[in-house]
């Protein structure tokens, strides 16, 4: 599992899968996440605008990032 340190108090979803060079661009981002391909603390969310924060666990395609 990868780990993501946040500068804030959030990331959006849509963000952190660019940030952590998971999708190419923005609109992959959003259409894999409308598309119900992305898992926010193991359940499946299609908030494109989503605030991840610290402890939360994203999975897409393979991958898992947890916030700190």
């Amino acid at each position: 599992m990868q780990t993501f340190t946040l500068e804030g108090d959030y990331i959006q979803l849509i963000q952190l899968l660019k940030v952590m060079n998971w999708v190419e661009h923005g609109a992959m981002a959003q259409w894999v996440v409308e598309e119900g391909l992305v898992k926010y603390n193991g359940q499946v969310d299609y908030r494109k605008r989503l605030k991840v924060k610290v402890g939360d666990i994203v999975e897409f395609d393979g991958n898992k990032v947890k916030i700190q």
